[in-house]
């Protein structure tokens, strides 16, 4: 028999997550307490934060995928969106972009878990790829991009959108449609295919 949480237990859990996400994006990982959990998400016991999570690990794990999981959503829906490989490759750079820029709290907090080294393997290994090898992989076959080396350019395209949370951090006022757009058309110039 498959045990379900209830309604009330997954708000529990969702305020939980979203009283970590502020305190660790606020405050750094290494302040990011039950006791500064709790008090920031107005609980009256960090025994509840035990009870929903079995501990610091399991509840930054959760605030890992309730990220990723967001960006994955987010993205994945302009994607799907897009009926060209050009079009795609566009909208996950997009994406990606404006996901930093509207949700910089989980992002900032994302970073903060990564470099703490907190994040088992989905902070600390190399992003997949596989989405973005995909969508050039398509590109070339449809005769839309060029002849490169997939796998280089993958990895160049994912590094130039994750350091925008960075780059927030840093500028707060940057214009990320500004960015998107100029990271739009650098890849497209450095993929398309020659008339």
């Amino acid at each position: 028999m498959q045990v379900t949480r209830s309604v009330t237990a997954e708000a529990r859990r969702a305020q939980i997550l979203e009283a970590t996400i502020a305190v660790v994006a606020e405050e750094g990982f290494a302040r990011a307490t039950f006791a500064r959990i709790a008090e920031r998400g107005g609980l009256s016991s960090t025994r509840l934060i035990s009870y929903h999570f079995a501990g610091k690990g399991e509840l930054v794990a959760a605030l890992v995928q309730h990220v990723v999981a967001g960006i994955g959503a987010h993205v994945g829906a302009r994607v799907a969106a897009a009926s060209t490989a050009r079009g795609r490759l566009a909208a996950y750079v997009e994406g990606v972009v404006s996901y930093a820029d509207v949700h910089r709290a989980p992002m900032s907090a994302l970073l903060q878990v990564a470099m703490a080294g907190a994040g088992g393997a989905t902070t600390q290994e190399p992003s997949d790829l596989g989405h973005l090898e995909r969508i050039l992989r398509d590109g070339q076959e449809s005769g839309e991009m060029r002849a490169f080396d997939v796998s280089v350019m993958a990895t160049t395209v994912q590094r130039a959108v994750e350091v925008v949370p960075f780059r927030l951090q840093a500028e707060p006022d940057l214009d990320c449609t500004a960015y998107a757009a100029e990271l739009v058309e650098l890849f497209d110039r450095a993929t398309r295919a020659e008339a």
